[in-house]
């Protein structure tokens, strides 16, 4: 395989949702990947999430059984940080959005990296400006997002700062197109980037007609995909495709950020319906929905009711 980007050994820094899907698919695109976590559990589970990668990727990507055995062998996984990066041509850190904890990565990840590594960033609402000093090699990092479910939703958004190096910006779009993703440019720094910039904002005003008593999860779900005629999925299937601690983690952010009330009551309406039960979001068996078959696929989600519902809906809107 040709390798323009020069990127051949990839390191992954957290081994959550989104990180062990970029793991697995730049390992199933010919690259050699090193998966780190701070503790062995969550190894353990990403690891576990492979067989569901596996059996995807033989049905729906249309990998063969030697595919997925090379993808495997192309893997491997530590909880020692110096280990992980030794022979790192790119760092993707994917921990959670949380800015202290990625600033302690990086520093502490500065002084074990070779001098040539690039480190990428796949925060989803935070800008590489943030960061960036705290690398110890600015010019050699950028933001290099990637959507949930990457196999299907095959983008990366790239999003470089103030003194990013030009040939970093130009690795990093030949490598995404090495691994099979549309690089979007982001022309400017922006909280969100393209994706979460309209993504964040449908999750924040969905999650409070729900948590605000207006209506369920179910109805705003219909509306939107009624509306937006050939949609597969709706505000809420989307929130448990990116798992709940990510929408409580970028809930609380912003409330905090912003002091918005309406955030941190969305925040605690995750944490007590969900993260306090155990709920983690598809890749868990359930969120809002259960998985694998989500009511928002079956045949008769978006039906025009029976007139035997009539009663049931007034009482909805006015009780009897």
């Amino acid at each position: 395989m040709t390798v323009e980007s020069g990127i051949s050994t990839v390191t992954v820094i957290g081994a959550g949702v989104l990180g062990g899907q970029i793991a697995w698919h730049s390992a199933f695109k010919g690259k050699h990947v090193m998966v780190f976590d701070i503790n062995q559990e969550g190894l353990d589970v990403c690891q576990a999430r492979q067989q569901g990668y596996a059996d995807t990727y033989l049905s729906d990507v249309g990998a063969s059984v030697d595919d997925i055995a090379a993808t495997r062998a192309r893997l491997s996984f530590t909880t020692d940080l110096a280990t992980a990066v030794a022979e790192s041509d790119l760092v993707i850190e994917a921990v959670p959005e949380i800015p202290e904890i990625k600033t302690s990565l990086y520093t502490d990840m500065a002084y074990l990296l070779p001098p040539h590594t690039l480190i990428a960033t796949n925060t989803s609402t935070l800008l590489p400006s943030m960061f960036a000093e705290a690398t110890g090699r600015p010019e050699k990092f950028c933001s290099l997002h990637f959507a949930n479910h990457i196999w299907l939703s095959n983008l990366t958004e790239i999003m470089a700062h103030e003194t990013t190096d030009r040939d970093t910006v130009k690795r990093l779009v030949q490598f995404s197109i090495e691994i099979g993703m549309v690089p979007i440019p982001v022309r400017e720094e922006q909280n969100g980037y393209v994706l979460n910039t309209w993504f964040v904002a449908l999750l924040k005003s969905s999650m409070s007609l729900v948590v605000n008593g207006v209506a369920t999860f179910e109805d705003v779900d219909r509306t939107f995909l009624i509306t937006n005629a050939g949609t597969r999925i709706g505000p809420f299937g989307m929130a448990d495709m990116v798992g709940m601690k990510t929408a409580f983690d970028v809930a609380t952010y912003w409330g905090g950020v912003d002091g918005d009330k309406q955030w941190l009551k969305n925040a605690d309406y995750i944490k007590t319906n969900f993260l306090d039960k155990g709920l983690q979001g598809a890749l868990g068996g359930e969120g809002f929905y259960k998985y694998p078959n989500p009511a928002f696929l079956a045949a008769d989600f978006l039906a025009v009711p029976a007139m035997s519902k009539v009663e049931e809906i007034t009482n909805v809107i006015i009780p009897s």
